[in-house]
């Protein structure tokens, strides 16, 4: 049940139709892991953890540096040097007491990626290399997890969400695509944000895309990403959805 203090914080979710009283239970029931606390973690927990989501696990081995900070808003200047997980997890209790936060300092990899993804209900991905999302995608699919991935560069922003391991044991014509079916091996000329750079407002904007995504798949509000991509182009002002189909010889959700 919501508290009289939860019910006055939440008011302007339980107003809406999509969500109410009934959805804003189920984002307090709600256990979110968040991979990375960077650029599109970092606000993506802030809003999770503004909307009462009632559990986030905050996975992450890095620590504050001073040039995180141009998008990085969950952190201060005084946190330089001090481990993300940590320091998030302190801003989001003082954002919303009721939120109860894991702060896991550990590098997610093939080996341990089922363990610090196990027993959540969602999982939102903003890490930037693809080793990492690889890990995540597997384990996501083989825990039968939906996964919001989330990336960013200079000026453009894609959202996705992928729900290959809930729809596995459906009819082959019915499932969906995973992670590997839009990119299916590390891309010979993948950058980073450290080496192309990025405009700061932009990892905002896909965070607080991946976040809304989350809360609507939670609350089961509106329309699904599932099967499709949402590309932002910063600089245009403008996005679109593109269709993603599932690739049968993928070598995760299909026969590869």
């Amino acid at each position: 049940m919501l508290s009289a203090e939860e019910r006055e914080r939440y008011a302007r979710h339980i107003l809406l139709k999509e969500i109410g009283g009934p959805g804003q239970q189920l984002l307090k029931a709600a256990r979110v892991a968040i991979v990375g606390a960077g650029g599109l973690g970092a606000p993506a927990a802030l809003y999770l953890a503004a909307a009462g989501v009632g559990h986030l696990r905050l996975i992450d081995d890095d620590v504050v540096s001073l040039s995180n900070l141009q998008r990085q808003i969950v952190f201060e200047s005084d946190d330089a040097g001090a481990p993300k997980v940590q320091r998030a997890a302190t801003a989001l209790k003082k954002l919303n007491p009721h939120v109860e936060i894991d702060a896991r300092r550990e590098r997610l990899t093939n080996a341990n990626a089922r363990e610090l993804l196990a027993g959540v209900d969602l999982v939102l991905d903003g890490t930037d290399d693809f080793a990492t999302r690889f890990a995540v995608n597997s384990a996501c699919h083989a825990l039968a997890v939906t996964l919001i991935s989330g990336a960013v560069g200079r000026w453009d922003g894609q959202v996705a969400t992928f729900k290959s391991g809930p729809t596995k044991h459906l009819p082959e014509s019915q499932r969906l695509p995973c992670y590997r079916c839009f990119v299916p091996e590390t891309p010979p000329n993948a950058e980073t944000c450290a080496q192309v750079g990025v405009v700061g407002a932009l990892a905002g904007v896909i965070g607080s895309m991946m976040a809304l995504e989350a809360i609507k798949e939670i609350a089961d509000a509106g329309e699904s990403l599932a099967g499709r991509i949402l590309l932002f182009d910063g600089l245009g002002a403008n996005a679109r959805r593109v269709a993603l189909p599932r690739d049968p010889a993928c070598v995760v959700c299909g026969h590869g």
